[in-house]
């Protein structure tokens, strides 16, 4: 048997992460069995799907390293693996189970069936108890699927283990509604058996309607496939993670300056792990290990902390050439303007001090605008911090007059005067260099000071702590 997988996300959003970490864990299964991993776009919600919301989707997937065997975007056996494509077969699938005797037409209204939901809680049954098929048969309205009433839907979860439902407690569900679209039981139960699907992967949320699936799997004679219902994402707070948690869509994590390798890992271990108390680990050692039957049942916490130092993690794993040009679009955007080769040099110069500091790429930015820019203010905060203390402008006025004198211009010659006039003072680093950080960059942040002032150069440099000096003492 080949293993055959799918995702099925819905284009009414972006890509949230729970998603984006099932079709991880799908794209895994598929890949450590020699599998097929297959994209499909599940778009019955036609007021809300959009052609946006699809492409973000598609992107986001290639952007996290999931390629797919067949599906929206490459094509295969099943046409464009868009549901709503696929109408005329789930009107044909319904009818013929009309034909069949395993369903039937349902012109009740809502407040018929609403009476009879409060009929069975009354009498302390669930509230599906009593929606089974009329007395009297009519030929227009809703499709139901009538649900056996003689033994309880069972099954084994991969993740869950044994898991089983009453079958009094299903209702006989709606599958094709009046207007002729389909419910997304029988849209995802039919696409899973056309499609030869063996493995059904997907969040616990759904677990509730599985058993339907399942005995609507059965009613059209085809094989169940193997279940594995996924943890849901909690957030930090041990409530299921949303918008109140902060980014959920994966392009957000993306723009933010994200790795993608590092977006791997991190939601590889959302559930699962590679061997107990590893963290770091490349997608070809996960392909080697993964397994459905050691994904944990318990819920996994989301912790955008967590994922910001996994990705600092991966930038200073990163060969320097490819730092400094994952970094320029985040520069240029910083700065607000492309800069010109000969600036790219004042940035090499930095741009390992700059990788070793960063956790996210916009980070890089910055850390450097200093160098490109003047600032129009002080970071009031930093200012606040280091610059309102006794004697600082004392400070700024003996590093602005040993650093007229260092020759030549660079970090070692700059951090031997400064390093000489500390000593005189009796200053610790601290407290005598943080104000000139402040002076040169505008903040409390940046690479270390020595180097920065290199890559300055002379002249700016004294024209800041001039100017900080002058702030200082109200002309400036």
């Amino acid at each position: 048997m080949t293993v055959r997988l799918r995702v099925a996300p819905s284009p009414t959003g972006h890509l949230h992460v729970g998603t984006a970490r099932a079709a991880l864990f799908n794209w895994l299964y598929a890949r450590h069995t020699g599998g097929s991993f297959i994209l499909r776009i599940d778009d019955t919600d036609r007021e809300r799907s959009t052609v946006e919301f699809e492409e973000d989707i598609l992107d986001s997937l290639r952007w996290l390293g999931l390629d797919w065997d067949e599906g929206v975007g490459v094509g295969g056996p099943h046409g464009d693996y868009r549901q709503s494509s696929r109408y005329e077969r789930y009107r044909d699938v319904a009818s013929s189970l009309v034909e069949s005797g395993v369903a039937y037409y349902d012109n009740r209204t809502p407040d018929e069936l609403e009476a009879l939901r409060r009929r069975a809680v009354a009498e302390k049954l669930h509230p599906a108890h009593y929606i089974r098929r009329p007395a009297t048969a009519v030929t227009e309205g809703a499709i139901r699927l009538s649900v056996p009433q003689e033994e309880a839907v069972v099954f084994d979860d991969l993740v869950r283990g044994r898991v089983s439902f009453e079958a009094r407690d299903i209702d006989d569900f709606v599958i094709l509604r009046t207007d002729g679209t389909p419910t997304y039981h029988l849209a995802s139960t039919v696409d899973d058996v056309d499609y030869g699907i063996t493995h059904v992967a997907r969040g616990e949320d759904l677990l509730p309607s599985t058993p339907k699936h399942i005995v609507l799997t059965r009613a059209l004679g085809a094989s169940q496939p193997e279940y594995a219902h996924l943890p849901l994402l909690f957030g930090t707070d041990g409530k299921k993670l949303s918008k109140r948690h902060g980014a959920t869509s994966l392009s957000l994590y993306r723009d933010e300056g994200y790795l993608p390798e590092a977006v791997f890992n991190y939601l590889s271990l959302l559930g699962w792990s590679i061997d107990g108390d590893r963290t770091i680990f490349s997608r070809d050692e996960a392909v080697a290990v993964f397994d459905l039957v050691d994904v944990s049942r318990n819920p996994a916490v989301f912790d955008p902390d967590k994922l910001a130092w996994l990705n600092g993690e991966y930038i200073r794993a990163m060969e320097p050439s490819d730092f400094t040009r994952s970094a320029r679009p985040h520069v240029e955007r910083a700065v607000g303007r492309q800069l010109h080769e000969e600036e790219w040099a004042k940035f090499d110069t930095v741009s390992a001090l700059v990788q070793e500091r960063t956790r996210l790429l916009p980070e890089a930015g910055d850390q450097v605008v200093f160098l490109f820019e003047d600032f129009a203010e002080y970071d009031p905060a930093a200012w606040d911090k280091v610059m309102t203390k006794e004697g600082v402008a004392g400070i700024l006025s003996s590093a602005r007059d040993r650093l007229t004198k260092v020759d030549p211009w660079d970090a070692g010659t700059i951090e031997t005067a400064l390093r000489g006039m500390l000593e005189e003072m009796g200053l610790g680093a601290a407290k005598g260099l943080q104000p000139l950080r402040v002076a040169i960059t505008g903040s409390s942040v940046s690479p270390p000071l020595f180097e920065s002032m290199a890559a300055l150069g002379r002249d700016k440099t004294l024209e800041r702590v001039e100017r900080a000096i002058g702030q200082l003492s109200g002309t400036g």
